[in-house]
């Protein structure tokens, strides 16, 4: 076992450290805490099984002329603040897994698939053990309509990829929590029908959730997860009396998620790399309130950035306090599992793929588009005395709107422009269900080791791999 870095230079209590983590640790890293020991000068012991490397890149396009933005289509004429992607890789000592974040509105199937290919390539992390998200941000390019921009995305995520693997450290996991204020409902039911209005009495997730990944060396995290809900459509299309953008801001940015990114990193001097994970954002947006509602302008994506950044920065800073570090295990286990299923649709089913990462106590589970905040209630109460769960909207596909059963009675914009009808919630429920109690390893339908059994189990093992193999691509190979 590796012995504790130095806490200050030329310290002459350091073995007098070291001699503690031994016994604190122990064998098998059992579930001591890694932080047992005392900081000292904003350093502090990490004796971890974990190792992770971060990177993040610029992947705003270099000639936006001529570009529409998706999401609320309108051409831009410029770059406010840049697009960028975040990749993150980890390492139990057994296993590999990677989350990547985008700043852009979808993480688009074809994508989804070149990205693994090339972070496999990159790490050798298994591309089942990608894991690959989008903010839902509204001003950036569309990935089929920009074919250049859409193989430069690739080859920067492939860069990023290589540059995380190169800096691989032991870490531990410190988490909080805070709330945001600028996020509201849109759905308003009017004489029994679902319209578009904002609704401050309609449901609403304002938590944000943050992880932090500390290699001791100083109080500044090597990498921060914040994951929030509320759809980034700040800069849209406006209506007809809001100035200045009446037609929307005519930029492209990287909406409240890129603010909140910089906002926090500026607090760490430059000396962090922050990601962001969109939650069940289906029905929530910016409280703009105009007709129906007003495009932002800078006071209000400073409000927003800040407010979302601040949060972090809050959390942050708690969970690093030695009463939070006590608590930091210094054992984490990645487990990952993935599985297609095909969702009851209106015109044809629908394939989507399901996604659970356990890093230790945080269990991340993924759908790919636009869950309605219920969703991720749901998931969390049957989950929450066994995990820490985060849910994750946006990522690993794109197939649209995905609203709750009862959602379809009273109508509206969602379940209307929906692929799918209701039943397909108690699919998509069932099957992450399903995929967290293997991630999760606390559920058996049997204990039996006869070897009939064994090799029984590891038969239905290899069917759910089978079953989650990647979707095909419909494009040629670049």
């Amino acid at each position: 076992m590796k012995s504790s870095p130095a806490l200050s230079p030329g310290s002459s209590n350091r073995l007098t450290r070291t001699l503690r983590l031994v016994l604190c640790c122990g064998a098998g890293w059992a579930f001591h805490s890694a932080a047992a020991v005392e900081t000292k000068d904003g350093q502090f012991p990490v004796e971890s099984n974990l190792h992770a490397g971060v990177a993040k890149i610029d992947i705003t396009p270099t000639d936006v002329s001529g570009i529409t933005v998706v999401g609320h289509r309108r051409a831009v004429t410029g770059v406010r603040d840049p697009l960028r992607a975040g990749v993150l890789i980890l390492d139990d000592g057994e296993t590999k897994a990677a989350i990547v974040t985008l700043d852009t509105i979808g993480a688009w199937e074809d994508m989804v698939k070149l990205a693994r290919e090339r972070i496999e390539k990159e790490t050798r992390v298994p591309a089942a053990n990608i894991m690959v998200a989008a903010a839902h941000n509204h001003s950036g390019p569309g990935y089929v309509e920009n074919a250049k921009w859409a193989g430069e995305l690739i080859d920067k995520l492939g860069t990023a990829a290589k540059a995380a693997a190169g800096s691989m450290r032991p870490v531990t996991i410190g988490y909080g929590e805070d709330r945001i204020g600028f996020g509201i409902n849109r759905r308003k039911v009017i004489d029994g029908r679902a319209v578009v209005r904002l609704n401050p009495d309609g449901p609403n997730d304002p938590r944000v959730k943050v992880l932090r990944f500390d290699d001791g060396k100083s109080l500044t995290p090597m990498a921060v997860m914040m994951h929030a809900v509320c759809h980034p459509c700040f800069f849209t299309w406006g209506d007809k009396g809001s100035l200045p953008y009446p037609q929307g801001y005519p930029k492209m940015s990287a909406d409240f998620p890129g603010e909140a990114q910089t906002f926090v990193e500026m607090c760490y001097g430059q000396k962090t790399a922050v990601m962001f994970l969109q939650g069940c954002a289906g029905d929530i947006r910016p409280n703009l309130p105009g007709y129906p509602y007003r495009c932002a302008d800078e006071a209000d994506i400073q409000w927003a950035g800040r407010d979302l950044g601040g949060a972090v920065a809050r959390a942050l800073a708690l969970s690093v306090t030695r009463e939070k570090l006590k608590q930091r295990s210094s054992f984490y286990q990645i487990r990952t599992a993935r599985g297609i299923v095909e969702l009851p649709g209106k015109e044809q089913p629908v394939r989507a793929e399901m996604q659970a990462l356990k890093i230790g106590p945080y269990l991340f589970l993924t759908m790919p588009g636009e869950p309605m905040v219920e969703y991720g209630f749901k998931l969390e109460k049957a989950i929450a005395d066994r995990a820490i769960p985060i849910i994750v909207g946006y990522a690993n596909g794109n197939i649209g709107y995905i609203p709750t059963a009862d959602a379809y009675t009273v109508g509206g914009y969602e379940p209307n422009t929906s692929k799918l009808t209701p039943e397909a919630e108690a699919v998509i429920l069932k099957e992450l269900g399903r995929l967290a109690d293997l991630v999760m390893g606390d559920v058996f339908e049997s204990f039996s080791k006869h070897p009939q059994d064994v090799r029984k189990r590891e038969e239905q093992e290899k069917a759910r791999a089978l079953e989650a193999k990647p979707v095909k691509s419909n494009l040629p190979a670049k």
